[in-house]
């Protein structure tokens, strides 16, 4: 390979040495006196090699010299300092910073952003402090202003349920380890404006002024002002799931960060302006580089165009020195110099994804091309110049299919890994999606930066580059959408299992809603779905982690909004699930209407049903669940008194009982039914009146485990002290999801076992 034979690429080893410096550090645990002895011993060595010079002693100073960079950038910071003195609860207080991020605001009229310190007042003391923490705030803050804020500093919360993003963990690899919470816009003040770093406060304002430019006229179109300010500008955060999440089952996401192509386009349009302005290549390599890096700060900073920046950078500096470049050496040079600003970025998902994609691409891509090629080259014998007319255009496509063919499946290869680790997804579509779509995203950044140059001088003109976009961006997105329902193109893929388990249950932490999940016997079926904003953020990404393709049944309990809400986007999802529906009358608005879209599948041939007591349904072939309750005309007094309760035998011996949000009249309703109740699990909500599992009904369940959800508002969605006390005389243990968060059941012929997500804990039993 070309990476073997290259004469001279010194910054492989030095990226290399780098990265292996910095994992050391960061699984070595050393003492700051220790730090500084060995700070004190990489100085002499560095003297010593300055006058022996050796390859070997170079790649070990380098390798040291990260293993203390990283250190001292991760020990005993600010931000740790400040989080040790607040401790683990909230605490109410005043602070002065700076803004350094673009607020990002909400639907709800929060700004999320960071906030750098500069005071802190807390319990009657001010005192200086440099920690980065995360702000929500219901005002209007730009970037560089100076605020006065009062609040409360809470710690960043860990994730609840499985598939759930880790903030904590990320915000904590940026060093950042609390997020203060401005209830009201009279709680913060503007000190001044134009506070921080000048140079990104301007590429701030470049941002904001071209994203203006491209979008003007484009008002009746938010999907492709949304697609053209992300493409061009990197702005992610405007864009709409249902827009996005088939740009990252097709494999295309990537057009989204700025990277490659779009600094790749910059550099040629700039390469040509310097070309017509007769500068000098030296003059205009002096010109170009800046702007590159300019236009990095324009889109935010991230790693996938700052590592573009610098290896255009070293591509127009060889200019300077008339030396050769050699991809490989620069793609490490890139990983270096970003290793030297910040450490934690060897860590980071865009750094891993964007170094391994583009590695992947200069391996893989040449030996791809060259094995495409040979399919149908022309005779090596016959000289070009007699290839005429159709079979010469004929050769020539192809030869561009096979270069686009080539790095796509190399870059492919290279991001699979990773987008298996981290979304639980794999794109095999994506190796003819990006053939189609780059290419006219190609022409999108190309109309884009048209416009940007004919705004100041031709308004009328850029208008018409945007309407261009425009349609552009509609034909690229309805290309996306049309790939992204191509069957078996994308699945999510969970993770496997090793332990021979017959059934697993996992039930989600959902405050005072619910959804669980049981997967048995490849069967996958969902109690409940949560919420509207439940499913958006915690059920659906559970779902793609659980690796879930095909669900096969949707059990709604009852017509609460906490538990059903998020039924429109579950039968988006999937729409050939089975529905099994309660059939008892409520006076719930959101129940009656998504029951009118629940019955619209009975035009499909998906009629919903409808069960009540006596009747049963099959999970799978073996797995079968009894309903309890209600009996057919029944009518409750409200939605959480008519709730389905079913009684599911999930393994052999083995028995789980739902009673959703039942409170004492349910529990009555059963005991006088004279049904049988004895199981090993119950999952139980919260009845509204706060009165639920009375003792007569724990003694005939007689359960192991008791899953139920708690929360601290309102007050009857609280599991009392009183009824935990009761549970645990019974010798019941209590899994309650404040505490708990989820909880995940593994079954098997001889046991089952329960683990709380949150803290660990396990709790096993021999089946009865």
């Amino acid at each position: 390979m070309k990476l073997l034979s290259a004469p001279r690429q010194p910054f492989v080893g030095l990226a290399l040495m780098a990265a292996v410096g910095i994992i050391v550090a960061e699984l070595v645990p050393v003492r700051s006196t220790v730090l500084i002895l060995v700070a004190i011993a990489l100085a002499i060595c560095i003297l010593v090699a300055l006058c022996w010079p050796k390859l070997a002693a170079t790649y070990l100073i380098v390798a040291a010299g990260f293993f203390l960079l990283h250190k001292f950038a991760t020990t005993n910071t600010a931000s740790q300092q400040l989080a040790d003195k607040l401790g683990e609860r909230p605490r109410v207080v005043t602070v002065v910073g700076c803004v350094t991020t673009e607020p990002k605001i909400a639907p709800s009229g929060f700004a999320t952003f960071l906030l750098k310190l500069k005071s802190i007042e807390l319990e009657g003391k001010n005192e200086s402090t440099y920690a980065v923490w995360q702000v929500r705030w219901k005002g209007a803050p730009e970037f560089g202003d100076e605020l006065k804020l009062f609040g409360t500093a809470e710690p960043i919360a860990p994730p609840r349920n499985p598939g759930e993003f880790d903030m904590r963990v990320y915000l904590a690899r940026h060093d950042i380890r609390r997020m203060l919470f401005v209830r009201y816009a009279e709680d913060g003040a503007l000190i001044r404006h134009g506070s921080g770093n000048p140079v990104l406060r301007t590429a701030q304002a470049s941002r904001t002024w071209m994203q203006n430019a491209l979008c003007r006229g484009l008002d009746d179109a938010p999907e492709a002002k949304s697609f053209i300010s992300g493409i061009v500008l990197g702005i992610r955060h405007e864009t709409p799931e249902d827009i996005e999440e088939p740009f990252q089952q097709t494999g295309t996401i990537h057009l989204f960060a700025v990277a490659g192509l779009h600094v790749g386009i910059v550099a040629a349009l700039l390469w040509v302006l310097a070309a017509i302005a007769r500068l000098p290549r030296k003059r205009a390599a002096a010109f170009i580089i800046p702007s590159l890096f300019f236009y990095a700060a324009v889109t935010g900073l991230h790693i996938p165009a700052l590592r573009a920046a610098v290896m255009a950078s070293i591509l127009v500096g060889s200019y300077f020195f008339e030396r050769r470049v050699f991809l490989p050496n620069s793609l490490a040079a890139a990983a270096f110099f970003i290793l030297c600003w910040n450490t934690n970025e060897l860590f980071s998902t865009g750094f891993q994804l964007s170094f391994a994609v583009v590695g992947a691409i200069v391996l893989f891509a040449d030996p791809f091309f060259r094995f495409f090629q040979r399919r149908a080259a022309p005779d090596p014998f016959l000289p070009q110049s007699l290839v005429r007319g159709p079979r010469r255009w004929m050769h020539s496509s192809y030869g561009w299919l096979c270069g686009g063919a080539s790095v796509s499946l190399a870059a492919w290869i290279g991001s699979l890994p990773l987008v298996l680790w981290c979304f639980h997804l794999v794109t095999p579509i994506s190796l003819l999606a990006n053939l189609v779509v780059v290419p006219i995203a190609f022409f999108v950044l190309a109309v884009a930066l048209l416009s940007l140059l004919t705004t100041p001088l031709l308004p009328w003109v850029a208008l018409v580059f945007n309407n261009a976009n425009w349609t552009l961006a509609t034909l690229v997105i309805g290309i996306v959408h049309l790939f992204a329902q191509i069957p078996g193109g994308h699945f999510y893929v969970g993770e496997p299992d090793w332990g021979g388990r017959s059934a697993k249950m996992t039930v989600l932490d959902l405050g005072a809603g619910a959804a669980v999940h049981v997967r048995v016997n490849g069967h996958d079926w969902l109690i409940d779905c949560g919420s509207e904003r439940s499913y958006d953020r915690v059920v659906r990404e559970y779902l793609h982690w659980a690796g879930v393709n095909r669900l096969t049944g949707l059990v709604l309990t009852h017509g609460d909004s906490q538990h059903i809400g998020g039924v429109t986007q579950l039968l988006s999802d999937f729409p050939r699930v089975r529905v099994i529906d309660n059939p008892a009358p409520d006076r719930s608005l959101i129940h009656r209407r998504l029951s009118r879209i629940v019955s619209g599948l009975e035009g499909r041939g998906r009629k919903p049903d409808e069960l009540a007591a006596g009747d049963n349904f099959h999970l799978s072939r073996e797995t079968i669940a009894h309903v309890l309750f209600p009996p057919r005309g029944f009518a409750g007094a409200t939605a959480d008194d008519q709730a389905l309760v079913t009684r599911l035998s999930i393994a052999p011996g083995t028995f789980v009982l739902f009673m959703s949000d039942n409170g004492g009249e349910t529990e009555r309703a059963l005991l006088r039914n004279g049904s049988n109740l004895q199981s090993d699990i119950l999952v139980k909500g919260q009845h509204y009146s706060g009165i639920s599992g009375s003792a007569l009904f724990l003694d005939a369940v007689q359960p192991r485990l008791i899953i139920a959800t708690s929360r601290d508002f309102p007050e009857h969605e609280r599991i009392s002290e009183q009824w935990t006390e009761q549970v645990r005389t019974r010798g019941i243990k209590l899994f309650r999801q404040d505490e708990t968060g989820a909880v995940e059941l593994n079954f098997s012929n001889q046991e089952w076992s329960a683990r709380a997500y949150l803290t660990g804990e396990v709790f096993r039993s021999v089946s009865r």
